[in-house]
């Protein structure tokens, strides 16, 4: 889901238990080959709603959420967040840290 301001973004957060929000920016190489594999990732956590943010687009939203180099994941579950990875993300990271919250939250 693409939102295009800070206050749909509060509304998704706010309004889901688990929510993974992707940073960054179409031209750049490092970003695109995250968010593919954020994707596919994804596809396993059904219940996870998802978002990706344009860093070029969207500086305001980047701004309020401290983002200031990218990629950037940030997960949130009831609208707190708990887990920020930046720049070297290890998707097995994101995909064991992702599973024992998702498994404590919908299993």
């Amino acid at each position: 889901m693409n939102v295009n301001s800070k206050e749909a973004l509060e509304v998704l957060i706010n309004n889901n238990q688990m929510v993974l929000v992707y940073f960054g920016s179409n031209t750049c190489n490092v970003c695109n080959a995250i968010e593919s594999k954020v994707q596919e990732l994804l596809k396993n956590y059904p219940k996870i709603k998802s978002s990706k943010i344009d860093v070029e687009k969207y500086l305001e939203i980047s701004a309020a959420y401290n983002v200031f180099t990218i990629p950037v994941i940030l997960v949130f579950i009831e609208g707190k967040e708990m887990l920020r990875e930046a720049r070297y993300i290890s998707i097995q990271d994101v995909k064991n840290k992702l599973e024992r919250y998702y498994n404590v939250l919908f299993e």
